[in-house]
């Protein structure tokens, strides 16, 4: 079993870049590795995607060496149990608001002593039955763990969120944040901006990693050097619109 690259970097302090992941044809998230990501987030919360369309994307980003990350549909227990069976790098839960939420995803994600996972050796998470019985501990030290802080009433919480054990990441969503806030989509408002910046101290001052969105190449510099860690960079049909109407302005103009 090979270890998780993708969490081990972190630990080291470096800044991960990956991007998020709605189509369901395997060669857009290898292509996604061979240009360089460090991770995609395959979303299966805004998504279309599906449990078996998700399964194969893993392969594909194995393949490419890219670390796949399931974004389950909301802080579901079999929901992170089946995103994490089927070979997934990690875990990404959305719309964490208090301490007991983030427990909550590590008793889903973990297996005992640190959780409650329901155990099953015939997956492609335990190599179907070839890794052995022996290799809980070593799938509870692989997996990440990345919860989703997007608004107020999480943001609110944070000094208790951060204390929960076993997450490695805390996702800050700009545009869900925005929405709460009364300001939907305007995420480079002040106001959105300063409970960013905010979240960020007290996230990295507990020694967890920070994550949040990014639009653009810009944007994602500025987090990096306000101290943010795993940058999703973009979502593959947006990206794959832009490249299009470049082309299409280019020849047209």
């Amino acid at each position: 079993m090979k270890d998780n690259k993708l969490k081990q970097k972190l630990k080291n302090g470096e800044f991960v870049i990956g991007t998020f992941v709605n189509c369901a044809y395997p060669a857009f998230i290898e292509i996604c590795g061979i240009a360089g990501f460090d991770f995609a987030v395959i979303d299966m919360e805004h998504g279309p995607l599906h449990t078996l369309g998700a399964e194969d994307l893993c392969r594909a980003a194995d393949c490419a060496g890219i670390a796949p990350i399931i974004r389950v549909r909301k802080n579901d227990a079999p929901q992170i149990q089946r995103a994490l069976d089927i070979g997934s790098a990690g875990v990404q839960v959305p719309q964490i608001e208090k301490k007991e939420d983030a427990e909550a995803v590590i008793k889903g994600a973990k297996y005992s002593p640190l959780g409650a996972r329901g155990l099953s050796f015939n997956t492609r998470a335990g190599l179907y039955t070839a890794a052995g019985t022996q290799i809980t501990d070593q799938l509870n030290e692989n997996s990440l763990v990345v919860v989703h802080v997007e608004g107020k009433a999480g943001v609110e919480n944070l000094n208790e969120i951060v204390s929960v054990p076993h997450i490695d990441v805390i996702f800050l969503g700009p545009y869900d944040l925005s929405q709460s806030l009364g300001i939907p989509g305007q995420v480079r408002d002040p106001k959105v901006l300063e409970l960013m910046q905010k979240s960020i101290k007290i996230i990295r001052n507990s020694g967890k990693a920070v994550g949040t969105f990014a639009d653009n190449p810009d944007t994602a510099k500025q987090w990096i050097e306000a101290g943010v860690q795993y940058v999703g960079l973009g979502v593959d049909v947006a990206i794959f619109l832009k490249a299009c109407q470049s082309l299409i302005k280019a020849v047209r103009s």
